[in-house]
């Protein structure tokens, strides 16, 4: 079935804004060689339940599984020697969109500077103000961005609270010399994520994620009004990249929403779109195979 038609055909249930996470928890060992599974299996779970069971909201209420925000956290190992492991972690969420049972990407990233050490049964514990292991720190990190990017596609600017502690566990987490922490590790760590969310140089992406799920979520209505509003919402971006041509966090945006985009845009109710396809081609110019999809 074509996408734009998975797209459309959903919008039949209503939702209830999750708060907290839902998330799969998945360690690949394929590129180690004859690895001894159990250690991998032990992490695996204890992340799981750590991403699963820790309330970080500090509400204290313990939401109910549909409540909670959808995600995952994939991570690859490439090599390991006793309690010391290098690999990757791409992390993705998506939320709910009003009316309907289509789920909505929000976030795809691929973070390539995850070193860790770890020992087998022992206990992963969170102190937002304490360097405890670079494990706990990067799932603990990524686990506010999600709840982050997922606030601030409700409300404009409501995932300020959890990019803060986002960014108060990556402060700490330089002291432990691990890489992706520091301005120094490159231009597309954590760091900059973390930074780049909250500058206010980059307050015109977040409120065309805000506008842009404001959107969606009117489909069920009025389908054609609504990809008018997403439409909208991405000739924003044209204004942050008169600013920061190709900024990290634009291609952010784009590796969650770029399919999506092209399946609003490919079927469904016609609208103008040669500027739309003008302004993605010049933000987003690594999608423009994608771009040349859209047709109204």
């Amino acid at each position: 079935m074509n996408k734009i038609v998975t797209l459309f055909v959903f919008f039949i249930f209503g939702f209830t804004q999750a708060q907290q996470l839902n998330c799969t928890v998945t360690i690949n060992t394929e590129r180690l060689p004859t690895p001894n599974q159990q250690v991998f299996k032990t992490l695996q779970t204890s992340l799981s339940e750590f991403v699963n069971k820790t309330d970080w909201t500090g509400s204290g209420s313990s939401l109910k599984q549909h409540e909670r925000i959808n995600c995952s956290m994939y991570i690859t190992l490439s090599s390991y020697s006793s309690d010391q492991f290098t690999g990757t972690i791409q992390v993705q969420s998506s939320r709910l969109v009003y009316n309907s049972t289509y789920s909505s990407p929000v976030l795809n990233f691929n973070d390539k500077d995850f070193n860790f050490r770890y020992t087998e049964y022992e206990p992963l514990l969170f102190n937002p103000s304490v360097f405890e292991s670079n494990l706990v720190s990067v799932v603990s990190f990524y686990s506010y961005v999600i709840l982050g990017m997922d606030a601030d596609t409700f409300q404009s600017g409501a995932g300020n609270q959890y990019f803060e502690t986002a960014q108060n566990i990556a402060s700490v987490a330089q002291q432990g010399g691990f890489r992706g922490w520091s301005q120094s590790d490159g231009l597309q760590n954590r760091y900059y994520l973390i930074t780049d969310m909250l500058s206010p140089m980059y307050t015109d992406l977040r409120q065309t994620t805000f506008l842009y799920h404001t959107g969606l979520d009117t489909m069920s209505n009025d389908l054609k009004g609504a990809k008018e509003k997403v439409k909208s919402s991405l000739l924003l971006i044209g204004k942050v990249n008169s600013v920061r041509p190709n900024a990290f966090l634009t291609r952010v945006f784009f590796d969650a929403k770029s399919d999506e985009i092209v399946s609003i845009f490919s079927g469904g109710p016609s609208i103008p779109v040669t500027d739309l396809t003008d302004i993605l081609n010049r933000v987003s110019p690594l999608n423009n195979s994608k771009w040349s999809q859209i047709k109204f």
